[in-house]
């Protein structure tokens, strides 16, 4: 096979058979040598409408007999037919389907080459990693985005939950730079307690204890009991140091890691919960919640990090804290 030394001399459809036509970057490119970016992209727009003058006026915004032009120069350039014209239109002729591919390939190697380069020449943006007690997001996500506030356009913030104890061991291992939690013990992280939440009872919405406006620690014994499990560590230890204060002693009946577990026994078990009052923004309507009578006891949500972490986008948050108020217009230092 004689290889054309001009782009007028080549025949795409003698390269392979005319259903598929596939031809290697060398001939592309000599094929296209002349062609400038906008005759492929002429092409495109009349190849994907399947009319001259739809693509001319509602694609190109050119005249019809303009975009003609340019197509008969691009055939004349590649030195076969593309588009076959008749009275309902243009079709691609098999040469056309086969230049269509390697177009469209060609156009997103364009593009993807000068988004490449447009973000080598932006200044890197540094990453922030924000973790979240999983359920805390709800009340605590739209806070931290305002006190980050004008640093938003020049970081890439990555947000994500998970259980308390893991989030502390993401920041002592230094792969978060903040993260919303409780204070863990047995990791050397700096806190700050931001709010203070007390506990509340969750109960199936047809307990006999929704007619209370308020549930007592003593209305809990006999009933099947919800409470945070050891991975819940905090929790429980502020739930058992309540009880044993209210002079209460009960079993727990079912130990959970999360809110969610939570709300799912205590539907499934028609059980009671000692739980986070941020719980009340998840319930499903299976699920009620009541305040504990007198002085209920309470958990801190407090923002976490690293001593070490000498992230200048940290310092600047730290320093904005006054910003970061809980639902009950706490912070403490």
């Amino acid at each position: 096979m004689k290889t054309p030394h001009h782009p007028h001399d080549m025949n795409l459809g003698s390269y392979c058979p005319p259903e598929k036509v596939f031809l290697g970057w060398g001939h592309i490119l000599e094929a296209w040598e002349l062609m400038e970016l906008r005759h492929l992209r002429y092409f495109i727009a009349v190849a994907e409408t399947g009319s001259l003058t739809e693509a001319a006026q509602r694609r190109l915004y050119t005249s019809q007999p303009s975009l003609s032009r340019q197509i008969r120069d691009l055939e004349d350039e590649v030195g076969v037919e593309l588009l076959s014209r008749g009275v309902r239109g243009v079709e691609l002729t098999a040469a056309g389907k086969a230049f269509l591919d390697h177009a469209r390939l060609a156009l997103m190697q364009v593009d993807a080459t000068v988004e490449a380069a447009r973000r080598a020449a932006r200044p890197a943006r540094k990453t922030f990693a924000i973790g979240f007690q999983t359920g805390l997001e709800v009340q605590w996500l739209s806070r931290a985005m305002h006190v980050l506030g004008d640093q938003l356009a020049n970081i890439q913030a990555v947000v994500s939950s998970d259980y308390s104890p893991n989030l502390a061991e993401a920041l002592a291992r230094g792969r978060m730079d903040l993260a919303i939690m409780r204070l863990e013990p047995g990791y050397d992280l700096g806190y700050h307690v931001v709010d203070r939440e007390p506990l509340i009872v969750l109960m199936p919405s047809e307990h006999r204890l929704t007619a209370h406006a308020a549930v007592s620690p003593q209305a809990l014994v006999g009933e099947t009991f919800i409470g945070g499990s050891d991975k819940a560590g905090v929790l429980r230890a502020v739930t058992d140091d309540y009880l044993r204060r209210s002079d209460v002693d009960i079993k727990l009946d079912h130990g959970v890691d999360n809110i969610a577990m939570a709300i799912s026994l205590v539907a499934s078990t028609h059980g009671l919960a000692l739980m986070p009052a941020y719980a009340k923004d998840l319930l499903p309507p299976s699920v009620v919640s009541r305040p504990l009578t007198g002085d209920a006891p309470t958990i801190d949500v407090a923002v976490g990090y690293n001593r070490s972490n000498t992230s200048p986008i940290l310092k600047l948050f730290l320093s904005r804290l006054d910003e970061l108020k809980g639902p009950g217009g706490l912070l403490a230092t």
